[in-house]
């Protein structure tokens, strides 16, 4: 069995899979609840399908990027399965997470999620002749950048692009096409994986780290002052 893992956002995913296929899976809007809420609807998933974790062969989870705080949570505890059952694990990007979903319109597709800022982060995937491709890595980007980064009509998915739909046609007018809202699956994770399972290419627990694309912000404390004979120090 395969346990699939997404905390990437604000949206968060989980399924179980075997043979390739998809058992079980769910999606919900978590917020910023991921470190409470993931574990127990993981518990929940494996007693609506009947299993136990223990019969686990392969954890899949998505690596980013997405928020801090909810890469951390899915990332350790894909790793604490792996290492718990000695199973294999595998990372796969978000974004690419994301686009896959809408893999079969033909089109390309660029998935978006918040970087802030008023940033973004993005990449280009297309499937052709029934083989999925990567056109373009993960970055940050902006949505008047993108001006030079299409050049086609393009579908743009993810939970972040209704709310710059208006400035995606104003910039891309034609070219960009806007996916109808919906929440990610983390069964395309299980999907995605099966080559890399086939092939034996699993990533090392102890090194795969989350894509960030941006290393978080961090307030650095002031300096203590002292207090002296003299005063303030």
């Amino acid at each position: 069995m395969i346990v699939a893992i997404d905390s990437s956002t604000d949206t968060a995913s989980l399924a179980l899979g075997q043979d390739g296929k998809v058992l079980v899976e769910t999606s919900w809007r978590c917020g910023q609840n991921h470190s409470v809420e993931l574990l127990p609807r993981l518990t929940q998933l494996l007693d609506e399908a009947k299993v136990s974790l223990k019969d686990t062969s392969c954890v899949i989870v998505a690596k980013g990027p997405g928020s801090f705080n909810g890469l951390r949570v899915g990332l350790a505890t894909a790793k604490g399965i792996a290492f718990s059952l000695s199973i294999p694990i595998i990372g796969i990007s978000s974004l690419e997470m994301e686009a896959y979903g809408h893999a079969d319109t033909g089109l390309p597709v660029c998935p978006i999620f918040n970087a802030g800022r008023g940033e973004i982060a993005a990449a280009l995937y297309q499937k052709m002749n029934s083989v999925w491709h990567q056109h373009a890595p993960e970055h940050i980007t902006t949505v008047e950048a993108l001006r030079k980064e299409i050049t086609e009509k393009t579908l743009f998915c993810g939970e972040y692009v209704t709310t710059i739909a208006h400035q995606l046609k104003k910039v891309l007018k034609e070219k960009a096409v806007i996916a109808p809202d919906h929440m990610r699956s983390a069964g395309s994770l299980i999907e995605l994986a099966q080559p890399r399972i086939a092939a034996g290419d699993y990533d090392d627990p102890t090194t795969l780290q989350p894509i960030y694309l941006r290393r978080p912000h961090i307030t650095t404390p002031k300096r203590r002052q002292k207090f002296t004979n003299g005063g303030l120090k």
